[in-house]
């Protein structure tokens, strides 16, 4: 199945976090709220152009720039309901 970033990505979609294009500064920073490759995700909101995440417990705001450079994939739970 192709990648989307986050901005394409539609509420209540869940997925795993395939890539995130960016420096070592940007990986940094989402692997500290807790966003890796691998990583499993729900999208609980759309705000303006921004998306919220839940993912391991906790919620996350992220902004547009930020939300186009991760890619996710549909888990393999919500591919089957689908």
């Amino acid at each position: 199945m192709q990648s989307v970033d986050l901005n394409h990505s539609p509420q209540g979609f869940e997925g795993i976090i395939q890539r995130i294009e960016g420096g070592a500064e940007l990986q940094r920073k989402l692997m500290s709220l807790g966003l890796r490759k691998g990583q499993s995700l729900r999208v609980l909101q759309r705000r303006n152009r921004g998306v919220v995440v839940a993912s391991q417990g906790s919620r996350i705001a992220l902004g547009p720039d930020v939300a186009a450079r991760v890619f996710v994939t549909a888990s393999p739970a919500s591919r089957q309901t689908v």
